[in-house]
């Protein structure tokens, strides 16, 4: 499968990797799904003739459909990160979860004219990890995978924003788990959110620049990038945002332009977590059933006031918290009627990756569609145990997985 991968140009990989487990199970078909950037869908991408009948989103002979999650077996498969049977009156399909470290990149579909044994499934799965690798290396040469991905077209705001984001918007790891959300408005508002794992430590960081539009994005651009500069040359949260603070108030293109930002540096051996408010939502930690703010020290926004002075605070973690970031378009007006901690209470037993969505999806649900301010969420939860390995069965640690969803 390697060698086919290798020898397929990026936008034949996947079909190449898929065909080779076809060929060897006697699959009557296989497809590999794509998650939709709503996170709400699968999408299909196909290669057809420009005169084919097939229906979706085209691009030349590129056809990209999408199915929207119902609750059945491929949402199911998703959210509980194991493969799901379903038996059919003369074929049987198998849905394999395509994930690496937690992050749902997709599903391996596969009909078969008998049903599969044990051993088959487990190959399944396995190839759906490594189907998991190739989409991640060959995505960086092709716009295929996003393209299939984008539901709708994206402004140039969010085509700025969207590379402003991690590549992976979910990480587990031994000591936490952690996944990120930003449900874009109609007009881009500049939010943005990140983490960087380094060998004891990890880095996280939620900002909401001020405005809306290419010009906000501009801004957000100058934060980040200033943040992530520091961070890499190794230096704390103070520098961090003094760093961040000169360079937005020096730079941007925009007089009087700043941003507001949370700051974190998680300790993963003694779980012990500095973080810095530059005028930002504090953050909220989930503990034993309970919902509190943390305090924290204030601090002006970033390049609200060029020899503005910053200083972090500190929590230690229990195993079992939940650290949860927002920025105030979870909190606008129109967004009162959502009772945050209550929610955050009730989904608790969630993974971060669906927690995030059903935080979005409440936020969505007493907003409306069409959001007048960016929402971004960040959820970080803790376990301890900070080592070199950890229980996983085809990239995701099943213990963390969300359960099945009602019938």
């Amino acid at each position: 499968m390697l060698d086919a991968t290798e020898n397929a140009s990026p936008v034949d990989a996947v079909e190449a990797v898929t065909r080779e487990l076809g060929v060897a199970l006697g699959a009557r078909t296989v497809a590999f799904l794509i998650a939709d950037l709503s996170g709400r869908a699968l999408v299909r991408l196909a290669h057809v003739p420009l005169d084919d009948t097939a229906t979706g989103r085209r691009d030349g002979a590129e056809v990209a459909t999408v199915m929207p999650f119902d609750g059945g077996p491929a949402e199911q498969a998703l959210r509980t990160q194991t493969v799901q049977v379903v038996a059919q009156s003369d074929r049987w399909t198998v849905l394999a979860p395509v994930t690496d470290r937690g992050e749902a990149i997709g599903l391996l579909e596969m009909t078969l004219p008998d049903e599969p044994t044990t051993p088959a499934l487990e190959e399944i799965a396995r190839t759906a990890h490594v189907l998991a690798f190739v989409v991640i290396a060959n995505r960086r040469y092709t716009d295929l995978f996003e393209w299939g991905q984008r539901t709708t077209p994206f402004t140039l705001s969010g085509e700025i924003q969207r590379r402003l984001l991690p590549a992976s918007f979910t990480c587990e790891a031994s000591a936490f788990t952690l996944s990120g959300w930003l449900e874009p408005a109609a007009s881009i508002g500049g939010d943005t959110f990140d983490y960087s794992l380094a060998r004891d430590l990890l880095h996280f960081s939620v900002t909401d620049a001020m405005g809306h539009g290419v010009a906000s994005a501009l801004t957000a651009t100058l934060g980040v990038g200033s943040l992530r500069n520091s961070r890499r040359r190794g230096v704390g949260l103070v520098e961090q945002a003094a760093a961040a603070n000169a360079d937005v108030a020096g730079h941007t293109a925009v007089p009087g332009s700043y941003i507001t930002a949370v700051l974190g540096r998680l300790n993963l051996r003694t779980g012990v977590c500095a973080l810095l408010n530059a005028g930002h939502l504090p953050p909220m930690l989930v503990r034993d059933g309970n919902t509190r703010t943390v305090p924290l020290p204030a601090g002006y926004p970033l390049g609200m006031f060029a020899e503005a002075d910053y200083r972090a605070g500190e929590i230690t973690l229990r195993p079992g918290d939940r650290l949860v970031l927002v920025t105030d378009g979870v909190q606008e007006r129109s967004a009162a009627s959502l009772d945050l901690p209550a929610m955050l209470r009730s989904i608790a037993g969630l993974h971060p990756r669906e927690a995030a969505r059903a935080l979005a999806d409440a936020v969505i649900e007493v907003n409306g569609p069409d959001l007048t301010d960016d929402a971004t969420l960040f959820i970080l939860d803790w376990h301890g145990g900070h080592r070199e390995n950890r229980r996983t069965s085809a990239g995701a640690d099943q213990t963390r997985a969300s359960s099945a969803l009602p019938d």
